[in-house]
């Protein structure tokens, strides 16, 4: 479309978390809880929409993302140094797999679960100046590089059928596509190049309908991108750094936003940071629960 809509709810903030840089908001469909992760103040956060609690438990080091597993209290977490099974109720760590040892520099950024239950997730230079960063796959035996060459990546994002990857070349303001066939990743090609002005693509969120929601890190809002890359909606948020976004609620038609506040003066943007919540009045896709 070449004349977005508006949409016409403005989110609210759900938790006054005050993330430094909150990231991968996730909902877990079997407990109805949203959690998501503060990066640069490391820690993993839970809420619980219907009884409004919410809890923090600290991380051991800079975590990008969680992912589920089968018991709920036990994700699998994108640690500095790696992918570890991380357990909620005492923090206990496991060591999974290391994708760069020889990288020391980088860190593990987003990461999501695929229809196929295999993890795939990007690192990037910790200190944003280097192409250090690739893309991953990796399911519980086997790790394989498929994307590499950039300073800060984010996603990758899984289609609503299974069938096309997207991952994000932040710096670059690139959303790649892959085709996906079996755990198999295609070559990339070029689905949307941010324009100036609208701050650079962060992390995603795929909703029933194949369009793709990308946050908008400096640019105080969500787009939705129909499969033809064009833009169909604007979905203002009331703070510059955007962070991630996932459905959820009942029907899972319920968005929620992590933001970051690093570097913003809260005078001036006093809800950076916080966890935002908007409804959609379209459904998204259930999380897929990692199987490795």
């Amino acid at each position: 479309m070449t004349n977005p809509v508006v949409h016409p709810e403005t989110p609210h903030v759900a938790v006054a978390s005050a993330c430094t840089v909150g990231e991968g908001a996730l909902w877990d469909h079997r407990t109805g809880t949203v959690f998501w992760v503060d990066i640069k103040n490391p820690g993993i956060w839970r809420y619980h929409p219907e009884t409004g609690e919410h809890s923090r438990i600290g991380a051991p080091e800079r975590v990008g993302f969680v992912a589920l597993t089968a018991d709920p209290d036990v994700v699998v977490a994108g640690f500095k140094k790696g992918i570890a099974r991380f357990d909620l109720r005492d923090g206990t760590v496991q060591p999974l797999v290391s994708p760069e040892p020889e990288q020391p520099g980088n860190r593990i950024n987003d990461g999501d679960v695929g229809h196929d239950g295999a993890l795939y997730f990007g690192t990037m230079d910790d200190e944003e100046e280097h192409p250090t960063g690739s893309f991953w796959r990796w399911d519980g035996k086997e790790l394989a590089q498929f994307h590499k060459g950039f300073i800060v990546t984010n996603g990758p994002a899984i289609s609503h059928d299974g069938q096309t990857l997207y991952a994000t070349d932040t710096m670059g303001g690139t959303i790649y596509a892959l085709d996906l066939d079996q755990g198999r990743v295609g070559e990339p090609r070029r689905f949307v190049q941010f324009e100036k002005g609208w701050g650079y693509p962060d992390g995603m969120a795929v909703d029933a309908e194949g369009y793709l929601w990308v946050c908008h890190w400096g640019g105080s809002r969500i787009s939705r991108f129909a499969p033809d890359g064009s833009i169909e909606r604007i979905l203002p948020v009331p703070t510059a750094q955007v962070t991630k976004c996932a459905f959820g609620g009942p029907d899972l038609t319920t968005l929620y936003i992590s933001t970051a506040a690093i570097g913003h003066d809260p005078h001036i943007d006093p809800m950076a940071g916080h966890l935002f919540v908007v409804e959609t009045g379209i459904r998204g896709m259930k999380t897929n629960i990692f199987e490795g």
